[in-house]
This record gives structure tokens, C-alpha cells and sequence, in this order.
């Protein structure tokens, strides 16, 4: 690994908090690590009553080794022009471009995922398609450059693998023992496939207690991957 690695989270309105603490409590156990965690205009981000400030301005980063996108509603940062901007422009100096949870849909419409296998959420995996990448249902996946985790809680997966690829898989072990990362969950409800009608029927509840509408999400999401498909057609 380099001497130093400089890994940048860029951040938005509404961004998952999860998508990108487990990834920043493996990588800053990484030797020679700086980790960036910026927004548009430096803007600060809240989550429920916690609050990240103050945030690097992301306009005003110029490169990065590691690009990470965290996941949340997507389609807001996907209609900020500046920050797809953003991406694109540190996605083409980073040896590694990556993403948590439905980060990989604004990375597919950045055009960065053309062609290209990708984890997403599984309640958005299947929109990758609209923006020309491939919808992949593991929980990490690496294609060439381009490493995605799943849903959430994958990105401490996703963490130790990318940990594994940048300071080989002895660093990566010995930080998941720091972490004590043995998932034993008490149930077996992370997929959609393996719960109850009861479990499934609760989910709009609760996404919607936390403030997205999945169903408006969803209908953002497709029409910008019309958008998209059109600009690519023109």
C-alpha cells in the first residue's frame, strides 16, 4: 500500500450515517490513511439529532485514492449538478471507485457503472438496469476498479474487503478482530425472501417514520434513468 491513501466520502441531505461509519471505522485503522468526508458547499449533514460539521467542501476536492459514496435518497445528489460533478471528476483519478448501499445508483448515473456488475440496496438493486449497469445480489462485488456493497450494514463487509485489496488480508483480519466484527443476528430477516408477509408489510411504516417515501423515491429514480437513457440516445 502507499504511503498515504486518501479516501473521500461525499456526503449529502439525507445520507444513511451506517453506509459510511462501518467503512471509515475499518479504513481509519488503515496505515498512512486521511479520510475526507465532505458535501456541496461544506454544507453540514444531520442525521436524527446528530450532526457532522464541518464538512471539507466537496466542489473544491481535486483527487482521491478510494472514492466512497454512501447510500440514502439517492435521487437528491443525482439532481445536484455539482456534486455529480463531483464524482465524476474524483472517480477518474481513484484507483478504487466505490459504493455502499444505493450509492451505486448515483455512481450509474454518473456513467461510471456502464456495463458494469454492482451491489445495491435490494429494494433499488433492480433500477441499476435504467442507468446501464448490472444488477448484482452479492453482498460485495468487485468488477475491475469498481467494488459495491449491498444494503447498509454491507459496507463494514465491503470495508474489509477493499482493507484486504489496500494493505493485503492480514491488516484486513487484524482490523475486523479490532472491531470484533462476528455478526450473530437474532434473526435471519436481511433479505426480503427469508421474512414473514407481517415483516414485509412494515416496511413502508417504517421508512416512512425516518422520513423517505420509497414509492416517490422509486418514481425519481426511474425517471432520471429515462433521462439518462435519452442523453445517451441523443
Amino acid at each position: 500500500m502507499a504511503s498515504s491513501l486518501v479516501i473521500v466520502f461525499p456526503l449529502y441531505p439525507g445520507v444513511s450515517y451506517l453506509d459510511f461509519m462501518g467503512p471509515q471505522a475499518v479504513f481509519s485503522l488503515l496505515p498512512g490513511v486521511t479520510q475526507i468526508f465532505a458535501t456541496v458547499g461544506g454544507q453540514p449533514v444531520t442525521e436524527g439529532a446528530l450532526r457532522l460539521d464541518p464538512l471539507a467542501r466537496l466542489e473544491d476536492l481535486e483527487r482521491c485514492d478510494v472514492l466512497c459514496v454512501p447510500g440514502g435518497p439517492a435521487s437528491r445528489p443525482m439532481q445536484d449538478p455539482v456534486f455529480m460533478a463531483a464524482i465524476q471528476r474524483l472517480a477518474a483519478t481513484a484507483r478504487f471507485v466505490t459504493s455502499v448501499c444505493t450509492g451505486s445508483l448515483i455512481l450509474a448515473a454518473a456513467g461510471l457503472l456502464e456495463g458494469k456488475r454492482a451491489a445495491c440496496h435490494w429494494g433499488f438493486r433492480d433500477q441499476l438496469s435504467l442507468f446501464g449497469a448490472i444488477p448484482d445480489a452479492g453482498r460485495v462485488v468487485r468488477d475491475g476498479r469498481l467494488v459495491t456493497g449491498g444494503g447498509v450494514t454491507a459496507g463494514i463487509d465491503f470495508g474489509l474487503t477493499l482493507a484486504a485489496e489496500l494493505a493485503g488480508p492480514v491488516v484486513a483480519q487484524a482490523i475486523q478482530l479490532v472491531l470484533e466484527y462476528a455478526p450473530e443476528p437474532p434473526f435471519n430477516a436481511g433479505r426480503p425472501e427469508a421474512v414473514s408477509k407481517d415483516v414485509l408489510a412494515r416496511l413502508s411504516t417504517l421508512t416512512a417514520a425516518g422520513g423517505m417515501d420509497l414509492s416517490e423515491e422509486e418514481t425519481t429514480v426511474r425517471r432520471l434513468g429515462a433521462d439518462y437513457r435519452a442523453r445517451g440516445a441523443a
